[in-house]
């Protein structure tokens, strides 16, 4: 049986050093490679690109789309203007990952979106963001800072929710590496976990064959837990 082919999109990053100090790098961290090879599937990495044409050929050539973790989402892109808590924007990644997002829902392509891969979601769906958990009251900590396979909160799950059959539990620990948090999910999306303190963990489309995001980094702790490998082995499941 052919193993589905998994498209994960890539950002950009600047050599600070070196021989070519200022040199532009396609990449994605590793972590995600492992985690789709791991769970039985082909992952192509997706380079940054303002050429549709070839952004939609090759997305056409896979089953299935994560859409990988990064920079903060630019907020004019969803009607807000910046707050001063707001970190490093890519704009042409903006573009370039809703265009991908825009495609995948064309073709009715599973999508898997991971921390900015959900806001990115969100935000294609007609949602909104908190620029900064500095926005939200009662916040917990949500961005641990050391050892990315440990978890560092809970967070519990809607029963009935694709998330919900994947881990067969309604509460788990999960990592945690943002300050930017879904604030509305977007007319489609239904909330599919939450943070103790409320904190939109998990979003799942309602009528799509399968859109699922994750605000935490299953990639980082898949190779010492199994349920979330079970995240990437579901996406490579339905891509089959």
């Amino acid at each position: 049986m052919r193993r589905p082919i998994i498209g994960i999109s890539t950002s950009i990053i600047i050599d600070d050093g070196g021989m070519f100090p200022g040199y532009h790098r396609s990449y994605v961290n590793r972590d995600y490679i492992r985690s789709v090879s791991a769970a039985g599937g082909v992952p192509v990495m997706l380079p940054m690109s303002d050429d549709k044409e070839a952004v939609e050929t090759a997305l056409y050539l896979c089953d299935g789309l994560i859409l990988s973790g990064g920079q903060d989402v630019y907020p004019l892109n969803y009607g807000q203007e910046p707050h001063r808590a707001l970190k490093q924007v890519c704009p042409e990644r903006d573009s370039f990952d809703y265009e991908l997002y825009r495609l995948a829902r064309e073709k009715d392509m599973p999508v898997f979106g991971i921390c900015r891969g959900s806001q990115i979601i969100a935000t294609a769906e007609g949602g909104s963001l908190y620029q900064d958990l500095s926005e939200m009251e009662g916040a917990l900590k949500h961005n641990q800072g050391h050892t990315p396979d440990m978890p560092s909160h809970h967070i519990n799950i809607t029963e009935g929710t694709r998330i919900h059959k994947i881990f067969g539990e309604k509460r788990i620990a999960v990592n945690s590496f943002h300050h930017q948090i879904i604030k509305n999910p977007g007319d489609n999306m239904i909330v599919a976990a939450r943070a103790d303190d409320g904190a939109i963990e998990a979003i799942e489309h309602k009528k799509a064959k399968y859109v699922v995001a994750v605000q935490w980094h299953p990639e980082m702790m898949h190779a010492s837990d199994e349920h979330m490998l079970n995240l990437f082995k579901a996406l490579v499941d339905v891509c089959r």
